[in-house]
């Protein structure tokens, strides 16, 4: 979640605003030192690893704002995001990664800072990392998992986020569902949002919007950064030297990094990372073997599938993209649909005289992916001068769907007509507009790429 705070940092300093802001930036960062007496490292790839983890920061937000944004109980000094950042050497690309925190994973031998107590290697969930041993713990338990050589890490907090949001003028998320969580105090309709800082936090931190927990959040996180960096680098941000100053203070405000990443790192990374847009970053979960995998002593832990994620650190550190490759751009960017077409089967039907019109209609949707019968009918009654679609309530989510690629069509209730949704063509219709089920993801790793997911 915090991630989108840091890289930010790359996008903000990638409009040349001048070395003497970033420097003077750079002496706001407090600074950790998370490699000191680290040996047995693996092997440097191509490009840079950045981990960048967030800690819940509750001890910097007013009483206001954890009463209004949920924000209670006492700061843990522990880790609730973790994401494995991979800048690819030509700087053309992004790809981040994301360690669920609840993941399985063995604690190097090592000294706890609170307790002073020495530790053999042994079993913990990755969040505990940070707790017994802080950064440098952190920084080896990834490097011992993933097999891939940190080069820098960023830390962030609850407070750095909402004032980064808010410092962009808010982020815009499309959502195709309700979205409510008692939890967090999170309540979206479907629809089209612009978030300010307080309500991005609510976003990206629920957990019980739907069954997904952990890996939904995962996702959201990863869309809300997408959508952060489309804002960054579509916004003006970069062109205005103010906006610049006052977004770049914000993301700074309550980071903390290693010596190692400081202004002449930025400037030199965003200088070759100018044009950078949603469509250059890729976004993906680690590949999960067990949800629910027991572990004496700590209870239920999220187990990865070794196998596939020995594939994604390997690509991680041989530089290789993780998302398939976007085709040639061909007509309108299509909508975001709750369904994926070919599951909606659709019966047409002529509502007018014009001959051949249910016989278009129907090879239009077929087009655009939809399981039509190819058998058009004739449509009973009146004329009809708009497009109706008639469907079961059960199936309404469908319906929704199908109505999102015929623009102004009429939605009408039909208790008990089952799973065939109804198209009864009117004058009106002028076309199929294309759709696609959200967040599609693709290639080998079922990454994303930002542009997939932001709002068209």
């Amino acid at each position: 979640m915090r991630m989108a705070t840091a890289l930010s940092v790359f996008v903000l300093a990638a409009g040349g605003i001048g070395h003497a802001v970033v420097t003077s930036l750079d002496t706001g960062i407090s600074r950790v030192d998370p490699f000191k007496d680290m040996k047995n490292r693996p092997q440097g790839g191509h490009g840079m690893n950045v981990l960048v983890v967030g800690t819940d920061g509750r001890d910097r937000i007013t009483p206001e704002e954890k009463a209004k944004y949920r924000l209670g109980g006492a700061p843990c000094h522990c880790t609730d995001t973790v994401m494995l950042v991979h800048i690819s050497e030509d700087r053309e690309r992004a790809s981040v990664v994301s360690l669920p925190r609840d993941s399985y994973a063995e604690m190097p031998e090592h000294t706890d800072l609170t307790t002073g107590r020495h530790h053999h290697a042994h079993p913990v969930k990755l969040n505990a990392a940070y707790a017994e041993g802080g950064p440098s713990l952190t920084v080896r338990t990834v490097e011992s998992m993933t097999g891939v050589k940190i080069d820098h890490y960023l830390e962030v907090d609850f407070t750095s986020f909402m004032k980064t949001v808010d410092a962009v003028g808010g982020v815009q998320i499309c959502t195709t569902k309700p979205m409510k969580d008692s939890y967090t105090g999170l309540d979206l309709p479907a629809g089209t949002h612009e978030l300010d800082g307080g309500q991005a936090l609510q976003y990206v931190r629920s957990r019980h919007v739907d069954g997904a927990a952990d890996l939904g959040r995962m996702q959201r996180q990863q869309k809300f950064l997408a959508a952060l960096i489309d804002r960054l680098s579509s916004g003006g941000v970069l062109l205005n030297p103010v906006r610049f100053r006052e977004v770049a203070t914000a993301a700074l405000g309550s980071v903390r990094a290693d010596q190692g990443f400081g202004s002449e790192q930025m400037l030199a990374l965003a200088k070759a990372m100018r044009g950078f847009t949603p469509a250059s970053s890729e976004f993906v979960s680690v590949p999960i073997g067990d949800m629910s995998f027991p572990v004496k002593g700590i209870g239920s832990t999220v187990k990865w599938d070794a196998a596939k994620a020995q594939k994604l650190f390997q690509s991680l550190r041989e530089d290789r993209p993780l998302a398939a490759q976007p085709p040639a751009p061909k007509g309108p960017k299509p909508v975001d649909v709750d369904v994926e077409p070919k599951s909606i089967r659709v019966q047409v039907y002529n509502g007018t005289r014009t001959d051949g019109l249910g016989g278009r209609v129907d090879a239009a949707l077929r087009a655009a992916g939809f399981d039509t019968t190819r058998e058009p009918r004739t449509g009973t009654g009146p004329q009809r001068a708009r497009t109706l679609v008639e469907y079961d309530p059960r199936w309404d989510r469908s319906a929704r769907s199908l109505a999102a690629a015929l623009p102004g069509a009429e939605l009408r209730q039909m208790p008990g007509q089952g799973a065939t949704l109804r198209v009864t063509a009117g004058a009106d219709f002028k076309g199929v507009t294309p759709v696609r089920a959200r967040e599609t993801q693709s290639g080998q790793f079922e990454a994303v790429r930002g542009d997939q997911v932001v709002c068209p």
